[in-house]
């Protein structure tokens, strides 16, 4: 049974993390009971990793990253949650080195993904740590699913420009879920490089949160476990900008 005191536990640890070093890590059992998400919910959410699309747009040449994208803008006062029209994912050169200043068309968020009952729960939870991180009242939201897929000729790169900030307030790596695959370790550091978090994302409900202004973050390479089949790292990436 989730309780109020269990999940304002989470929350309240997530936000004072955040506040003082600006990383914070909720494994899986405390965002379930967080988000009030059921194992089975996040194992049909997982589903919709099954029909992202490959991402034509990395410039070094992997064929490893799948992805959808769709973006969403949060009234914390009210609750209104409303998708934006779709339109391109850009960032800009100052921010990705390696694919920044082009706007990349992705597909869209399917109506599955969107109208199901975990996105809504997650966005919620983490509007109302950020919020009382800094008091914003009103939120961009820019939603990523993405596949990282490993084989024996190819790596999977889940942040292939490197250790860098994505140009947001607060950036969250969920963990959906992995298959035949070693490494992914996850890092953020300070700006001078002092390592805050070094992790590893493993269940459906692990999550790191960062506020991007003034940390770093980077993930390390995957590979198959078994080199006869290919293996995959799916996440949820999710940035917040205040507005």
């Amino acid at each position: 049974m989730i309780t109020v005191e269990s999940a304002g536990d989470v929350a309240l640890a997530a936000t004072k993390d955040l506040s003082e070093s600006g990383a914070h890590l909720v494994r899986h059992n405390d965002f379930s009971s967080l988000t009030g998400i059921s194992r089975d919910d996040w194992a049909r959410f997982s589903e919709n990793w099954e029909v992202l699309q490959r991402d034509p747009y990395m410039a070094d040449g992997g064929t490893y990253r799948y992805r959808r994208y769709g973006q969403f803008e949060l009234d914390m006062e009210s609750g209104d949650l409303t998708e934006l029209p779709h339109g391109p994912y850009r960032q800009e050169a100052d921010v990705n080195k390696l694919h920044g200043g082009v706007d990349r068309f992705y597909e869209p968020l399917t109506e599955t993904f969107v109208s199901g009952p975990v996105l809504r729960r997650v966005l919620m939870s983490l509007a109302e740590i950020f919020s009382g991180v800094d008091g914003t009242k009103k939120w961009n939201i820019k939603v990523t699913p993405i596949r990282t897929v490993a084989t024996k000729d190819q790596a999977g790169e889940p942040t292939p420009e490197g250790r860098h900030k994505d140009g947001v307030t607060f950036i969250t790596s969920l963990m959906i879920g992995r298959s035949n695959v070693t490494g992914g370790e996850s890092t953020v550091y300070t700006e001078d490089g002092e390592l805050l978090v070094t992790t590893t994302l493993s269940e459906p409900g692990d999550i790191l949160l960062g506020e991007d202004r003034r940390t770093l973050h980077a993930v390390t390479a995957v590979r198959p476990e078994d080199d006869g089949e290919p293996g995959y790292r799916d996440v949820l990436i999710m940035a917040f900008t205040s507005l």
